[in-house]
């Protein structure tokens, strides 16, 4: 009978176990010293669940084979398309909520020093051979030999992880509570047309002190954050395969063609490859 990582004693040494008597935990806090240089897990998870804030002692490459990722941490927020990953250093505390059915695989990724293979969080995009590397390593003993195929699967993704190209998935949020109560406001409403105006009076500020607090606070202008939340809830509609012109009405657009060319250019991929992901 197999014998599952979850449960066994605190003292007993992963290392003495054969690969033959070892199955896949679906607990993270099993994965974080693991004598491996990399751990992967796979798990499901429904449509709506939400991960709770917490963080972990390893870094994590979380990767969704199906399905969008929501993370949040306390000064921003990430969208993670299907087939995109997210890598998050150890010990950062963060959120996850699942939109659609989510087929997880997660990297636990052990930093050796400061050589890690990302230096901060950052959403990437992932080429077919991360993608199938990330698999591969799925489908290995936990405890793969390092010097055979484990040893090089996990060798070749610290590598690869390395070169991914990272994507402007990250919405950066305010700590002042005027511009929190207007970007409240358009998290729950992407497509509000009001111009800074006419978030004046609800902001309780000059449509000056706005604008500069926008510019200090999340690093940009108030146009460009409201474009990004508009694409982020656009990317969890096309996820879901509605059609694109619907999609670009609802944000705020009057045509699809303009919200094509918009979307392409901030989010790095086009409505309609967002869709068939």
């Amino acid at each position: 009978m197999p014998v599952f990582i979850e449960n066994l004693p605190k003292s007993t040494g992963l290392e003495t176990m054969t690969h033959d008597t070892v199955s896949r935990s679906t607990d993270p806090v099993d994965y974080q010293f693991v004598p491996r240089p990399v751990a992967a897990m796979a798990k499901r998870f429904e449509d709506g669940h939400v991960i709770e804030p917490h963080e972990h002692e390893r870094d994590q490459f979380l990767y969704a084979v199906s399905g969008l990722m929501r993370l949040r941490t306390e000064r921003e927020s990430w969208i993670v398309p299907p087939d995109r990953a997210v890598y998050i250093p150890a010990s950062t505390r963060h959120s996850v909520e699942m939109c659609g059915d989510v087929q997880m695989r997660t990297l636990y990724i052990e930093p050796s020093g400061d050589d890690r293979p990302l230096p901060d969080l950052a959403v990437v995009e992932v080429p077919d051979l991360l993608r199938a590397l990330v698999l591969a390593l799925i489908e290995e003993p936990l405890l793969y030999e390092e010097t055979g195929r484990g040893g090089m699967i996990a060798q070749l993704l610290i590598i690869e992880i390395r070169r991914a190209r990272e994507l402007s998935f990250c919405l950066p949020l305010p700590k002042d509570a005027r511009l929190q109560r207007i970007c409240t406001a358009i998290l729950a409403n992407p497509s509000d047309r009001r111009t800074l105006d006419g978030w004046s009076e609800t902001a309780g500020a000059s449509t000056r002190t706005l604008a500069r607090l926008f510019e200090r606070e999340v690093g940009m202008g108030f146009g460009a954050w409201r474009q990004r939340v508009r694409f982020h809830a656009a990317l969890e509609d096309l996820s879901r395969g509605e059609a694109i012109a619907r999609v670009a009405h609802r944000h705020g657009y009057r045509s699809a063609s303009a919200f094509s060319a918009a979307f392409a250019r901030i989010m790095g991929l086009t409505p309609s490859a967002a869709r068939q992901r």
